[in-house]
């Protein structure tokens, strides 16, 4: 357990922005650099845009090369930047809103109006071996441009249809030669666009084609999983103003700083679920958070998720994280509780639309909650940065934030209304798409603690493993397993042994080349079917066959399912004309305890660097499957 000194009053303590200047003003940005991202996520937190904006500019000033000698490990991105119009907007809040994820940027922008140009030619910037993300910020005047004077609906239709072809081609040719992610973003459709036209038929046919350009840019990032498009369309309807009228006509700042500054939230959320660090695990305070009312104050009677004025915004905000539930986001919760009462109303109360079975861990006891979200992250067997904590008291955000600042914080207040919108403020669950083994997520990790149970009640591991009854499958990849074999790659952490991250589209080219080998770890047992846990991705080159990397979800870990796949494939290795099996570790912070996987079956050391080990397996000793797994492999030559 983290043991942490309780979080200073916030009168006693400098505001996020003022620390921040501090270690700027005493040359300790570099060499304090993961202060920073506590720092920016209380910021955001706390709703301080301006003052966000104010930290990217700060953050501007940093050395990349001192971050990066001090904090070796810091990730990084280059991000390119192109446009139709004035974007000098979007540097700073990059900058902050990568820097609240410890994501360190490099922002390059071209020049203004030059987005035809640099998609078209495969040598500008946009194209630079090194770009991560190449953002085309799009704007009203992209097709206003296109119009003469005067103009009628039929002729913004055109614009639309000529405008939706170059974007389709551009698109085509970037992610065809480049190695980056290329962002569009879909255009609001402004109020005095649409007047100009003074009949309603006009109105209503120019606003179907505005929305017929948005829904084309939509498809293409259907279409190519290398093109994503931010809507702007939600950013706008929730408040944020399309731009300044006299910034937009003087200084060409056709979208606004405000508008700018929330589509780089949307980027860096798009950036990180791109990187594979998506949260997993939703835990909730109870109290003032799930229902209105102290449970031990005010008792089961007293609490309120429906029929009170106040009560209907809990149940909305119930009917949410339910909702995120449904899609594979693991639910818990942590409150300061007895036990057996919170249960009992879990169960019972009428109000609540979240029920026992809707949770994977219900912690409610009077410990510290840094130490019970250390507690249900153990008992689901993920990391605390998997975790999203969210609660309405200062002090426990404020707790948690210091002592386990991998844990992402959602600050509630005394508004229930607003609950939803904080909670959906950062996107942490996003995902590229969702999979079978998403959606049947949550009911496989309640099973966890029906296991946990059979493990105190063993007396021994082996006794516990010989009662599991654990069975494996393993098999080639069929097209159909190229997303969740992209998704282990993006989230698996533990037990990703050389940390080379694939997409769904990188996986597919693996599955069409001859030379690649992608196999499928299945496996189930007493208490049910785990689903795809893991993946082997290897290669024939000659008599050798090389594995690039293997994959296992942390929830199967210790139960000799790894043992068992890489048995399976040496034997199929042998039957098939190989003479050897070379293998690769990567050291990351996060596999360190995999660091001896292949040594333990047999594997002998080829080279070792700074970077990577190399092993090799000649195949006249092969291991033996565990006794205890029931191995089915359909591969040629492998154990059964």
């Amino acid at each position: 357990m983290t043991t942490v000194s309780s979080p200073a009053p916030p009168e006693t303590r400098p505001s996020p922005l003022a620390a921040l200047r501090t270690l700027r003003r005493e040359g300790q940005l570099a060499a304090r650099y993961p202060r920073i991202a506590p720092l920016l996520a209380e910021l955001a937190g706390t709703g301080a845009e301006t003052d966000l904006r104010r930290a990217g500019s700060v953050l501007a000033q940093l050395d990349h090369a001192q971050v990066l000698a001090a904090w070796p490990e810091t990730e990084t991105a280059v991000i390119a930047v192109t446009g139709h119009s004035t974007l000098g907007g979007l540097g700073d809040p990059l900058a902050a809103e990568f820097g609240r994820h410890g994501v360190l940027t490099e922002t390059r922008p071209s020049d203004f109006d030059a987005y035809q140009r640099d998609l078209r030619d495969t040598g500008s910037p946009l194209y630079a071996a090194d770009v991560d993300l190449a953002l085309c910020v799009l704007d009203p005047q992209v097709l206003l441009d296109e119009l003469g004077s005067p103009w009628q609906a039929e002729d913004l239709a055109r614009a639309v249809r000529r405008k939706l072809a170059e974007i389709e081609r551009l698109a085509g040719t970037f992610t065809a030669h480049a190695r980056a992610d290329l962002v569009l973003n879909t255009v609001p459709l402004p109020r005095t666009v649409t007047h100009q036209l003074v009949d309603h038929e006009s109105r209503a046919r120019a606003g179907l084609a505005w929305r017929d350009f948005n829904s084309g840019l939509l498809r293409l990032s259907l279409a190519d999983p290398r093109v994503h498009v931010v809507d702007l369309d939600p950013l706008v309807a929730a408040g944020t103003a399309l731009n300044d009228a006299r910034m937009a006509a003087y200084a060409k700042a056709v979208l606004g700083d405000d508008l700018l500054a929330r589509y780089a939230r949307e980027v860096a959320h798009l950036s990180r679920m791109l990187r594979g660090r998506t949260k997993k695990v939703l835990v909730v305070d109870a109290d003032n958070t799930l229902w209105d009312g102290v449970l031990g104050d005010d008792g089961p009677d007293g609490i309120a998720a429906a029929t009170t004025f106040r009560g209907e915004a809990f149940g909305t905000f119930q009917r949410l994280v339910r909702q995120l539930g449904s899609q594979g986001v693991l639910l818990a919760v942590s409150s300061k509780n007895d036990h057996d009462d919170l249960v009992r109303v879990v169960r019972e109360h009428p109000d609540m639309v979240l029920r026992e079975d809707d949770f994977a861990r219900i912690n409610a006891n009077w410990r510290p909650k840094d130490a019970n979200l250390e507690d249900i992250a153990r008992r689901l067997n993920v990391g605390v940065d998997s975790l999203v904590f969210v609660d309405d008291s200062p002090f426990e955000c404020g707790l948690v934030a210091a002592g386990l600042p991998q844990v992402a914080v959602v600050r509630l207040d005394d508004e229930p209304a607003l609950h939803v919108e904080k909670l959906l403020a950062d996107g942490w669950f996003d995902t590229a798409r969702l999979t079978a083994e998403d959606r049947a997520r949550a009911a496989r990790y309640r099973t966890e603690s029906v296991r946990a149970d059979l493990l105190e009640s063993a007396g021994s591991q082996e006794e516990y493993l010989s009662r599991l009854g654990v069975r494996v499958a393993l098999a080639e990849a069929a097209p159909g397993d190229a997303d969740r074999i992209a998704q282990l790659s993006l989230r698996t952490n533990q037990f990703n042994l050389t940390t080379v991250r694939l997409r769904a589209a990188d996986v597919t080219e693996r599955l069409t080349d001859p030379a690649h080998l992608v196999l499928v770890i299945r496996s189930a047992d007493l208490f049910g079917d785990n689903g795809v846990v893991g993946a082997v991705l290897a290669r024939r080159d000659g008599d050798t066959l090389r594995v690039d990397n293997m994959l296992l979800s942390c929830r199967v870990f210790a139960r000799g399912i790894e043992q068992a796949a890489v048995a399976a494939l040496l034997g199929h290795a042998r039957a098939t004309g190989a003479t050897q099996v070379t293998a690769v570790y990567r050291p990351t912070g996060k596999n360190r305890n995999v660091r001896g996987f292949w040594p333990s079956l047999g594997f002998t050391t080829l080279s070792v660097a700074d970077d990577e080990v190399r092993f090799r397996h000649g195949l006249r000793d092969l291991p033996a499957v565990p006794s205890h797994i029931s191995l089915d492999c359909a591969l040629e030559g492998a154990h059964r």
